[in-house]
């Protein structure tokens, strides 16, 4: 029999011991998170693939030269409302998952659905959703191929959960790892900041701006096709979501053991987005994202990249923010407007809950 985990032993940042039990935090896409994966899920399961932590796993499926390479990401979505300004749900879920493989270089191919319902959810608003769903599949040119539905009682279920998992195709010369960030890499985003957790959260407090925030809820699988058409030297992708560019850029840099700067001036906002934020005391850089990625590439190449981004819809707000240094590494920095430079960490809790 297995002996049970002792989780006194354990030591890491902000010490698992200190939470007997689960609270929001663990789900935030930042430091509670992070530590929850590492020194809870890691352990007992440890393997290759799954040490990777990158938005989905990379397979070798066969030994020929080069091998066949798969894509493979699972994903939960327990957003809250189910319909929000530019979305719902159902097309969050294939996204969301889509999204995930595009982050390897791989082209989706296959999906799973696992819909789990509270009794009581109306059959129309179900209908709405699976439509939403299934729309979106086709949208982002993938097959839903198997799934899964149970019930649970009423109130154990805010009506819906999704869960979906994906497989896709990666091109042989491409070579995409969270680990291959290198000092002199330029660092860029694809576009507009923030949208996807200021739509939430301005439903959930019933703020109105003169612009309404619509979420960017989108599959990103073509842009970056469109990317990697333009050079192979991009060496990392992460779609900015739970914990915004922030998370992001410190998982790829402590990933990569490498440093990343940034000018907080050359981000990509949108006014009611920065309003919204300041109005709430919340920092942009945190606040999720569903349609945006951030890359690491050889510098050389940058432009040419941004060039082909901004060619396509989902790239045209693109920026290069930055650059990988092998100072500091393990850390984000942010030069500000003044001139200063501030540590843009992981965040130590949950700004805003349940947002995918």
């Amino acid at each position: 029999m297995t002996e049970p985990l002792n989780i006194s032993s354990w030591t890491c940042p902000l010490p698992l011991q200190n939470y007997p039990t689960i609270v929001m935090g663990h789900g935030s896409g930042g430091k509670m998170m992070s530590d929850l994966i590492r020194h809870m899920f890691l352990p007992p399961m440890e393997n290759e693939a799954l040490t990777q932590l990158g938005d989905a796993a990379v397979l070798e499926l066969d030994q020929r030269d080069p091998p066949t390479r798969v894509a493979f990401s699972t994903d939960s979505f327990v957003v809250n409302p189910l319909f929000f300004p530019g979305g719902d749900i159902g097309e969050l879920a294939v996204y969301g998952t889509v999204n995930d493989l595009a982050m390897t270089g791989a082209r989706p191919l296959f999906l799973s659905a696992g819909f789990i319902l509270e009794e009581g959810l109306p059959m129309e608003t179900l209908g709405e959703l699976t439509t939403s769903f299934a729309t979106a599949a086709e949208k982002a040119n993938v097959q839903v191929v198997t799934g899964d539905t149970k019930v649970v009682n009423k109130g154990h279920g805010d009506g819906l959960y999704i869960n979906t998992t994906g497989i896709g195709l990666i091109p042989p010369e491409t070579a995409i790892s969270p680990e291959n960030a290198r000092p002199g890499d330029a660092v860029i985003v694809s576009g507009m900041v923030g949208d996807h957790g200021m739509a939430i959260m301005s439903v959930r407090e019933g703020l109105e701006f003169e612009t309404q925030i619509v979420s960017d809820t989108s599959p990103l699988h073509e842009l970056v096709e469109t990317m990697l058409a333009a050079s192979n030297e991009v060496h990392c992708l992460r779609d900015a979501t739970r914990g915004g560019i922030a998370a992001a850029l410190n998982e790829l840099a402590k990933s990569s053991s490498v440093g990343i700067i940034f000018e907080e001036a050359l981000i990509p906002i949108r006014p009611a987005v920065k309003a919204a934020c300041e109005m709430l005391g919340m920092d942009p850089f945190y606040i999720a994202n569903e349609g945006k990625l951030v890359a690491i590439l050889k510098n050389e190449v940058a432009e040419d990249v941004l060039a082909a981004m901004h060619s396509h819809p989902l790239g045209q707000d693109a920026a290069i923010i930055g650059q990988v240094t092998a100072d500091h590494p393990g850390l984000v920095l942010a030069k500000t407007g003044i001139g200063g430079s501030r540590v843009v960490d992981l965040p130590a809790g949950e700004l805003l809950p349940r947002i995918c």
